[in-house]
């Protein structure tokens, strides 16, 4: 179960970088955002907060050495993707962790398929926002990224 469970996270992680990948750098900046809202870059910004603030919160010492975007910040892909890295390494520790059932190792009440669930919906829902974003700007990602991202078992 730890296998498959740390291999649907990977998955999800690899999506991830796929899309990033896929985006034209003229597209890495679009917003649909009229008030200063989240862009392409912000998005992925924000799934890596959010990666931490739940590390912080629920594993404190696998917060150790990663750092919280801040608000309205334009990481470059390379940086976003460093970060994106280093914290999904350390949901892939926190979610195993949980099932070794260590100490000091807090989840989601309803258990370990309910904490994997939220992080992977929560960068699926963020995911379709930045494919809207890219095809309303005029910058979409190929057909083979956009329907590949649902392609889980060849990714």
């Amino acid at each position: 179960m730890k296998k498959q469970l740390i291999e649907a996270w990977r998955t999800n992680q690899r999506i991830n970088l796929m899309l990033i990948d896929a985006i034209d750098p003229a597209g890495w900046e679009d917003t649909l955002s009229k008030r200063g809202g989240r862009g392409v870059a912000g998005e992925f910004a924000h799934l890596h907060n959010i990666r931490y603030a739940q590390i912080e919160a629920r594993a404190k010492d696998l917060a150790d050495g990663l750092e919280k975007y801040p608000t309205g910040a334009v990481p470059s892909k390379t940086e976003v993707k460093k970060a994106l890295k280093a914290s999904a390494k350390a949901v892939e520790t926190y979610l195993g962790d949980i099932i070794d059932q260590k100490p000091k190792r807090r989840g989601f009440k309803r258990g370990i398929f309910t904490t994997l669930s939220y992080f992977v919906s929560h960068e699926a829902h963020h995911r379709g926002r930045i494919l809207l974003t890219l095809k309303v700007s005029g910058h979409r990602v190929s057909n083979d990224v956009a329907y590949g991202i649902w392609a889980w078992d060849q990714v």
